[in-house]
């Protein structure tokens, strides 16, 4: 983590936001998700949009785009098999298959920086938009 964090660079406030995010959605009721971006010049991690807050899996696919990796976070409620209700909080790595190989690099190499940064409980790799359809099946396990 240590040649991440040099190449990487995660501004406070932008950890300060992760810390809130995270905090803040671990008892919600509905879907909450934010979008995070490279800047390619500065090597900076930060919110796509400020204070953009997602509600639904449609409204993320919708903003994500096709030819350029995002990481997204999401609080996704649900109810377990036996009653019970969890909100896993993961990340998406979205790394669409036409992406260019300089941006596949970028975010390869800050992939386990922003799961850290972020404390995550699991990431999942996603390729297009349209698999965020299958996130409920994959976060009932």
């Amino acid at each position: 983590m240590a040649s991440e964090a040099r190449l990487y660079t995660i501004t406070d406030d932008t950890k300060e936001k992760l810390r809130k995010f995270r905090l803040g959605t671990s008892r919600i009721n509905e879907p909450q998700a934010v979008i995070y971006l490279i800047d390619k010049q500065t090597k900076e991690i930060r919110q796509d949009e400020d204070e953009v807050l997602y509600k639904t899996l449609e409204d993320i696919a919708d903003d994500l785009p096709e030819n350029s990796p995002r990481f997204v976070l999401l609080s996704y409620p649900m109810i377990t098999s036996d009653g019970r209700q969890k909100v896993p909080y993961v990340m998406f790595f979205y790394m669409p298959q036409n992406c260019n190989a300089a941006q596949r690099m970028l975010y390869a190499g800050a992939k386990e920086l922003m799961r850290n940064t972020s404390e995550v409980t699991k990431i999942v790799d996603l390729e297009s938009a349209e698999d965020l359809e299958e996130v409920p099946t994959l976060l009932a396990d």
